[in-house]
């Protein structure tokens, strides 16, 4: 299972330091167990480490994500829909065409419960926007690109 898979993931964190490297595999975890069917799509850009599960392998039937901001270090939690899906406690930031996230500061402060029925209500919409169900996938862990800037670890 794409679960175990880290070793591009870890190499692309490492400039983050090991508090939010920690928080972030946590909130992998999270979804993983949830959804084990899934797969992740790895996105290692300039500005931000962002990563991914979708049913299939294409970017535009994400369900839900994270990111981690190069300079800011800020945890996004987010929806890559999260304008098509229910916020009724109104915790989403963003208000463009698409993309709500929330910023995540540590695990005892992450809405488990809450986001569990974000994530729902997010597979099942991605679903949906599947056309061809040949093109679903499971368990996989695909790096989708790499920014072509390298990065060091700041010094402290």
């Amino acid at each position: 299972m794409s679960k175990d898979q880290t070793k591009d993931l870890l190499k692309f964190l490492k400039p983050s330091g090991p508090a939010i490297t920690e928080l972030v595999l946590w909130l992998r975890e999270f979804v993983w167990d949830l959804y084990p069917q899934t797969n992740e799509l790895i996105y290692d850009n300039y500005n931000a480490l962002a990563f991914g599960w979708s049913p299939t392998d294409r970017v535009g039937h994400t369900f839900c994500s994270i990111a981690v901001g190069r300079t800011s270090k800020n945890i996004h939690f987010g929806f890559y829909w999260g304008s098509q899906i229910a916020d009724p406690e109104k915790k989403l930031l963003g208000n463009g065409n698409q993309y709500r996230y929330i910023l995540v500061k540590s695990q005892k402060e992450f809405p488990k419960t809450y986001i569990k029925k974000l994530m729902k209500e997010a597979y099942a919409n991605s679903l949906a926007k599947v056309k061809d169900p040949a093109q679903l996938q499971q368990g996989l862990t695909i790096t989708k690109s790499v920014s072509a800037v390298k990065r060091k670890k700041k010094a402290s």
